[in-house]
């Protein structure tokens, strides 16, 4: 069965950190770019970073730039986010995601996305 959980989620005071991970089970994660996305209620999904299997490139939305670091490990067929300094307007249901690495230029794009975890949920608040 193919399956991504997303874990590490919960509640953190404005300047915390959180890590969260994405473990893959049922197919590898090579040959795949790994996104992460999050959504708050009320508002459209977002990509906020992605990992390239090819050369490692990372990409980030620039609102998470500086606080967050995506990491894959292939041989644990798990990624990460490491997440600094949150702020309350993190606060949301967090998503990773795998792209065919050809797609890699639409990887802000949740439609072309072919495999979802359940999400784990975020909440920045004091």
């Amino acid at each position: 069965q193919v399956q991504l959980v997303e874990s590490g989620g919960g509640l953190v005071q404005p300047g915390g950190s959180l890590r969260l991970s994405c473990a893959a089970s049922g197919f590898t994660l090579d040959g795949y770019v790994i996104g992460w996305f999050r959504q708050a209620p009320g508002k459209e999904r977002e990509g906020i970073s992605c990992i390239s299997d090819s050369d490692g490139a990372t990409y980030y939305t620039d609102s998470v730039k500086g606080r967050f670091t995506i990491t894959r490990d292939n041989a644990k067929n798990t990624a990460y986010l490491q997440m600094n300094n949150l702020k309350s307007e993190d606060t949301a249901v967090y998503f990773c995601a795998t792209l065919p690495e050809n797609l890699i230029w639409g990887w802000e794009t949740w439609a072309l996305y072919d495999h979802w975890g359940q999400g784990t949920q975020v909440t920045v608040s004091s």
